[in-house]
């Protein structure tokens, strides 16, 4: 079973980690804002070095272990099971599904219509200046 440290233990997982290993925390995503996202997601750091001033282990990018597991606990030293890494790709759920040797053929009526789309945008040459002041 993976150890856990909460974010009340911050100072104990700062003084037991190792330098070097990798350690993992959960990340709840929002279902209004990403609704074909997993609801958990984890991530994982590695602490590499010692901050000058107070020795605590920090991340590359100066990341304290202390404020980390505060910000982001409950720290775990496995990957928690049944969660996928936020850094990996998020499954398909639209596009293309299938073969992909489909050869469509456009027919007289979408030619129409694409013409008439491109013909309804906006011309660069009469369009009016970026940042004018009217609305």
């Amino acid at each position: 079973m993976p150890k856990t440290w909460t974010p009340a233990q911050s100072k104990k997982f700062a003084r037991e980690l190792t330098l070097g290993k990798p350690y993992y925390f959960v990340y709840d995503i929002s279902r209004r804002a990403a609704p074909y996202e997993d609801a958990n997601l984890y991530s994982e750091v590695v602490f590499t070095d010692r901050l000058g001033l107070t020795g605590t282990p920090c991340t590359d990018g100066g990341q304290s272990a202390a404020t980390l597991c505060l910000n982001h606990g409950p720290m775990f030293d496995a990957p928690p099971r049944g969660m996928r890494n936020i850094a990996d790709t998020s499954p398909q759920v639209a596009g293309p599904m299938g073969s992909d040797n489909y050869e469509g053929i456009l027919d007289e009526a979408e030619l129409r219509g694409l013409e008439k789309q491109a013909a309804q945008t906006s011309n660069p040459k009469t369009r009016r200046r970026l940042g004018g002041w009217r609305i």
